[in-house]
């Protein structure tokens, strides 16, 4: 973050800094009969330093709004429009935050230059022998051709400086349309700057995600077997088959049940590691045979309770997920509650997220609060596949429950 924040200011004082001095050079280069006086000059040195405090800040500003914004995460059309709102609203601002500081330091080559055409206008009058006169009256000004409304123009045109009929003097800038034009090439800085700004962090994203795929691949061969033996404890395997045979001359189509719901576990958990997703639906089916075989053991002490919104059944969640989540909490919660407990499990609509709740009755033990492998698959899975747009949390959640959530994104 320091380096990034050190190459963006070098880059803004060099931008800013190269065009302030290519403006400076090509004036003095070719214009430099209009920089006379030395008070003119200077004040022409003022304004290049109002331009470039302006643009400094004006983009800065830009810059933190759009971090703050994320504005990454919008699609091309919006980017479009905050494209067009961002250079129209920054480049009023430079043009309005110039003329401010202008005003305040009482430093304005505009303001310069008209008084140095009104005092042209004054030594006009006073050439011509006319400043004593009501040369400007509209007795005198009747016919195009006469002497008096030459004058007026004269002094006019070469001015921009004439007398009204109260002989108070009146100023129409001789370059009219002067500020519109400046706006406008404003606007032109202002895009190219926001253009490479854009073109930048999109080249810098797209560097960076094939580096995090570089990474997530060589991560998954890493956790690939932990992975696979994190979905399926072997001690709830060993309980289940113990459960079975008890149940083979009780209840035999119990039995059978029973051997379904292990085998569908099973395949799942070999199929996990060659989908990326599966919806909710279908991870819902595992976590119901796994809680069917979790409940042959601990019988009355297990209520489950489900309060799914059918709306997210066809979201897409990672495969197994839940049902380490389920399988954590009977393993930490309900069987060390002598009289046994409730595993609810919840999924909803929030916020514009999707959120999966396991709640058990229990307290968080400092042991596995954070700690486990359970946990840390989960946390890790989720960051390499959201890249930090999903989130988990475990917490007490009052009452002698335990709560563990997964907040992710919704997918349209």
């Amino acid at each position: 973050m320091h380096k990034t924040n050190v190459r963006y200011w070098l880059c803004q004082l060099l931008g800013w800094g190269g065009w302030t001095m290519l403006n400076l050079f090509m004036t003095l280069q070719y214009a430099s009969d209009y920089l006379t006086p030395d008070e003119k000059k200077i004040i022409f040195y003022y304004e290049l330093a109002f331009d470039f405090i302006c643009f400094i800040v004006a983009t800065h500003l830009l810059r933190t709004i759009l971090k703050r914004i994320n504005w990454m995460r919008f699609p091309f059309d919006r980017v479009v429009i905050m494209f067009i709102t961002a250079v129209l609203s920054t480049g009023l601002l430079c043009f309005y935050g110039g003329k401010l500081l202008e005003k305040a330091t009482d430093k304005s080559l505009t303001a310069f230059e008209r008084n140095e055409r009104f005092q042209k206008a004054v030594k006009f009058e006073s050439d011509l022998n006319v400043a004593h006169t009501s040369y400007y009256l509209e007795d005198n000004l009747y016919k195009d051709d006469s002497v008096n409304y030459k004058i007026v123009k004269k002094i006019e045109k070469n001015t921009g400086w004439h007398r009204g009929q109260d002989g108070k003097w009146i100023y129409e800038d001789l370059r009219k349309g002067r500020a519109f034009w400046n706006i406008i090439f404003n606007f032109i800085l202002l895009s190219l700057w926001l253009l490479t700004y854009l073109v930048w962090h999109y080249i810098d994203k797209n560097r960076n995600d094939q580096f995090d795929k570089l990474k997530l691949e060589s991560t998954v061969k890493e956790l690939e077997l932990k992975t696979i033996k994190s979905h399926i404890n072997p001690h709830f395997i060993f309980n289940s088959l113990n459960s079975i045979r008890a149940l083979v001359d009780e209840n035999p189509p119990r039995a059978r049940q029973a051997i379904t719901e292990l085998s569908n576990i099973l395949r799942s958990s070999m199929q996990a590691e060659k989908s990326e997703t599966v919806t909710l639906e279908k991870e819902l089916d595992i976590v119901k045979d796994y809680l069917a075989l979790e409940h042959m053991r601990f019988e009355e002490r297990l209520k489950i309770e489900m309060q799914i919104d059918e709306d997210t059944l066809q979201q897409h969640v990672p495969p197994m997920m839940l049902q380490t989540l389920v399988e954590n909490a009977i393993k930490h919660g309900i069987s060390k509650q002598m009289s046994g407990g409730v595993v609810r499990v919840i999924s909803r609509f929030q916020d514009n997220h999707m959120e999966l709740i396991v709640q058990n009755t229990g307290q968080l033990s400092p042991i596995i609060n954070g700690d486990g492998f359970g946990i840390k698959s989960t946390e890790d899975r989720l960051n390499l596949m959201y890249q930090g747009k999903a989130f988990f949390e475990i917490r007490n959640a009052g009452n002698n429950m335990v709560e563990s959530k997964v907040t992710m994104p919704v997918v349209i």
